[in-house]
C-alpha cells in the first residue's frame, strides 16, 4: 500500500481558515481606502441582497443569502438577512469603509433585521432610506366590454 503522507497546514494558512472561513464575499480593494460608503439591501419574498458601494456608486462587495449557504425557502428569513448583513459588514471593516447610508428596496422579510445587525455589529449608520418603486397611477384598466 505504501507510505501515507500527512499534510501539515503552516501557521498562516490555519489562521486565515479561523477567520471567517464560512463567509465567502467578493470584495474588491478600493486604490484608495474610502470611510464612507453605500449600501443597499434589496430584499424580496425569495433572497436577500446586500451590496456595498463607495461614495460615487462603484461596486466594492456583496453578499447574498444563496451565496452564502442558505437554500430555498430559508433564504427569505430575517435570520439569513442579518447573516448576510454580517458577512458584509466583515467585508466592509476588511476595506476601511466606517460610515454607511443605508438605502433599502423591496417588501420581504429581511429588511429590519439586516439593518439591526448591521448596526449589532459596530457599523456607523449615516442615513436610512427607503427605495421601493411605489406605482403612482397604477396600470390602465381593460377597455369597456360591449354585449
Amino acid at each position: 500500500m505504501g507510505k501515507k503522507r500527512i499534510i501539515k497546514q503552516s501557521e498562516e494558512e490555519l489562521l486565515k481558515a479561523k477567520s471567517g472561513d464560512h463567509i465567502k464575499t467578493e470584495v474588491k480593494v478600493a486604490a484608495a481606502k474610502t470611510s464612507e460608503g453605500r449600501l443597499y439591501i434589496y430584499s424580496s419574498y425569495n433572497n436577500t441582497v446586500i451590496t456595498l458601494t463607495d461614495a460615487k456608486g462603484d461596486v466594492l462587495g456583496w453578499a447574498s443569502a444563496g451565496s452564502i449557504g442558505f437554500k430555498g425557502a430559508k433564504k427569505s428569513t430575517p435570520f439569513a438577512a442579518s447573516k448576510v448583513a454580517e458577512a458584509i459588514s466583515f467585508s466592509a471593516k476588511k476595506i476601511g469603509v466606517e460610515k454607511l447610508s443605508v438605502f433599502v428596496k423591496g417588501i420581504g422579510s429581511g429588511r429590519e433585521s439586516a439593518i439591526r445587525s448591521l448596526a449589532g455589529k459596530g457599523m456607523d449608520i449615516i442615513s436610512i432610506k427607503d427605495i421601493t418603486p411605489v406605482p403612482h397611477n397604477g396600470c390602465r384598466p381593460p377597455k369597456a366590454r360591449r354585449v
